[in-house]
């Protein structure tokens, strides 16, 4: 069957974000986890399928090449237009890498316009006016100006944009928006008429991202967060999911957290305040060379095989400053993602058949760890965190990646406790 849809993703939660909104649209979903080559297959009759890659904070040109294989993949499965997905907070640097990763798809695709919006209501991401919103503060006054890697201290999206392309940026107003298909056709076709390349748009909610959806329907190139995805999913003919597989009934249940996202602390704490098993790892002890995974697998090893259990490397911002600044940003930030990807392989292997990973660059580890190319999108836990279902050397798997700030407090527990 060939693809109506294909998307590329900055990073690994935010593929699974963008492949549940394809999902909820009606459109039966694949997700595949680094750059495909020629051995890449997907599961049969997916209407979409979301590439999911890690470029989001490596350097543009790594960036700029990896997408360009993905969008050739896409090509070659019968893709028409690509739909490059990033994080609804805008994360990125004043050098990119959002602007050159679309210019370089725009070129290849011999596009001479694209519209963006990271608008993601259900998660509390609004644009108005050009500006991006968490919930009721401006993105540069919200948690994410603490971000570790992307600290976001700005919320103009024009002026974010113009800092990453040589090209002109403009706005579609919400103004715009709320008259219509036809009104952001034309207004888009007059932002390209004089020279703007880059159209960022507003949109409150999901309605304005169905009128999104529908007015770019015919560009090659199309860039977002999950919202807008969902929108242009409306907008293709659908053949309604496949019923999803049922979450596996045997075997262990964990949780590994890399993400130090405040919302990502709430469902730790709340895990913890339940009474689960939880442990934290000494991520220091870890640079120093002290066997930290030996005495993670001793300490899940001795746990009620019948519960939960949750290893995390999360920190709160005081607490991740201090390591970054013994370490170094890059180094923690690896030290992180080697500890979990190797615990994940280590607890699958011991029987763990249901894994909830959080945090995007920690997915990215888990998933490579375990060997594991593509899946295949089933049922959303919380809104854009969906279980996912694989098949490793170990047996069949239900895995849940989660980026930083999605799910509600009580994700950890209500997912791996009700459905056991």
């Amino acid at each position: 069957m060939t693809l109506r849809i294909g998307c590329i993703a900055d990073d690994f939660t935010g593929g699974t974000d963008v492949a549940a909104a394809f999902r909820r649209a009606g459109l039966r979903t694949a997700l595949v986890f680094g750059t495909p080559d020629d051995t890449t297959t997907l599961p049969a009759d997916c209407d979409a399928a979301v590439v999911a890659l890690k470029s989001r904070s490596t350097p543009a040109d790594e960036a700029v090449t990896d997408s360009l294989a993905a969008q050739r993949w896409l090509w070659s499965k019968g893709a028409a237009q690509v739909y490059f997905k990033y994080c609804s907070t805008f994360d990125s640097t004043p050098q990119g890498n959002i602007g050159p990763v679309t210019d370089a798809l725009l070129d290849a695709a011999g596009g001479a316009v694209t519209l963006h919006c990271p608008s993601s209501p259900p998660n509390g991401r609004t644009v108005y006016q050009g500006h991006l919103f968490v919930h009721d503060e401006l993105l540069s006054d919200s948690p994410l100006r603490h971000h570790p890697l992307n600290p976001m201290t700005d919320s103009a999206l024009v002026r974010l944009l113009s800092a990453q392309t040589r090209h002109p940026v403009g706005l579609v107003d919400w103004a715009t928006v709320r008259r219509g298909v036809e009104a952001v056709r034309e207004a888009i076709t007059a932002h390209q008429q004089a020279g703007v390349r880059h159209v960022v748009a507003d949109a409150l909610t999901d309605d304005d991202l169905a009128v999104l959806g529908a007015a770019t329907l015919e560009l090659p190139v199309v860039a977002g967060a999950a919202g807008l995805g969902e929108g242009l999913g409306h907008a293709y003919p659908a053949t309604g999911p496949a019923a999803a597989e049922p979450t596996p009934s045997q075997g262990r249940a964990a949780v590994l957290a890399g993400s130090c996202s405040a919302r990502t602390l709430e469902q730790i704490a709340q895990f913890y305040a339940a009474g689960l098993p939880s442990l934290h790892l000494d991520v220091l002890a870890a640079a120093s060379g002290r066997d930290v995974t030996g005495e993670a697998l001793a300490w899940y090893d001795a746990q009620d095989p019948d519960l939960p259990v949750l290893i995390y490397a999360s920190a709160s911002p005081e607490e991740l400053s201090a390591v970054q600044a013994q370490l170094g940003v890059t180094e923690a930030a690896a030290q992180v993602e080697e500890l979990l990807g190797t615990l994940a392989s280590h607890l699958v292997e011991r029987g763990v058949r249901r894994l909830l990973v959080a945090g995007g660059e920690t997915s990215g580890a888990v998933t490579t760890a375990l060997g594991i190319r593509a899946v295949l999108v089933g049922e959303e836990a919380d809104p854009g965190v969906p279980w996912t279902y694989a098949t490793t050397k170990n047996g069949d798997l239900a895995l849940m990646l989660k980026s930083g700030n999605f799910g509600a407090p009580d994700l950890f527990t209500r997912a791996l406790v009700e459905t056991k």
